[in-house]
């Protein structure tokens, strides 16, 4: 997902790169450097065409962590059952039915985050609400779409992927394997290329609270027309299960 436009820091030209194409196609996609942290000598894993056992769950290291954050153990990765989880937010709760059988890695991942208060006390840092993206961003507790987990890991596709109102997906870079703790809210059906793991759906309650939460636009501040909710859209507290 897009982690904003923040290039006061040092980028690398990939990182450059990606801000500009993302400017030009405005899709729910990160600024960072996919391969910052990486270990020398070490592969990225691919994005997989179908459920990821959880053997394959790979958590590479990705820079700093934006909040002290322990990636996700790969020993216990469920991939049976659904996952609950509600995130207070500004306009009320939002209840996410997620799916561990078919995106088990993003699910861990989300889980694992929840449990160490990763997403408290954060803000929603973009909105696009107009075209064919109506969605909110969340995810990065720096507010300025730069910020991550520490860690990334090869997105959950099957090239079917649709993003119809309510559905919620995993934030990515232009590049594969580039998924982190950024995900997208779509409060309104949308299109965009199958490229990003759908990690649950809203009900039809929640997708009403994100829809208030974008009524009162954006400042326009991204280079792609989207910007910053003018409505603070915070996560307070995140409960699963």
């Amino acid at each position: 997902m897009w982690q904003g436009v923040r290039v006061l820091k040092r980028l690398s030209p990939l990182a450059l790169l990606t801000v500009l194409a993302l400017a030009a196609c405005a899709p729910p996609e990160s600024t960072g450097t996919p391969s910052a942290g990486a270990p020398a000598g070490s592969e990225a894993p691919s994005s997989t065409t179908m459920a990821s056992p959880a053997a394959l769950c790979e958590y590479l290291p990705d820079g700093e962590p934006s909040k002290p954050v322990d990636p996700p153990s790969t020993d216990d990765v469920e991939t049976t059952g659904e996952l609950t989880v509600t995130l207070e937010m500004t306009e009320g709760p939002v209840t996410i039915t997620m799916d561990r059988a078919s995106t088990p890695c993003a699910v861990h991942s989300f889980e694992s985050l929840a449990a160490q208060d990763f997403y408290d006390g954060t803000s929603c840092h973009r909105l696009s609400d107009s075209g064919q993206l109506l969605m909110l961003q969340c995810g990065d507790p720096t507010g300025t779409g730069s910020g991550g987990p520490g860690y990334r890991f090869a997105e959950e596709v099957t090239g079917e992927e649709t993003y119809e109102a309510g559905t919620v997906a995993m934030a990515k870079a232009q590049a594969p394997a580039t998924s982190g703790s950024q995900f997208f809210l779509v409060y309104d059906d949308s299109a965009l290329p199958p490229d990003y793991t759908v990690i649950g759906h809203m009900d039809e309650k929640s997708r009403a609270v994100v829809a208030r939460m974008s009524a009162e636009g954006q400042d326009g501040s991204y280079p792609d027309g989207t910007g910053k909710p003018n409505n603070p859209a915070e996560i307070t507290d995140v409960t699963v299960g």
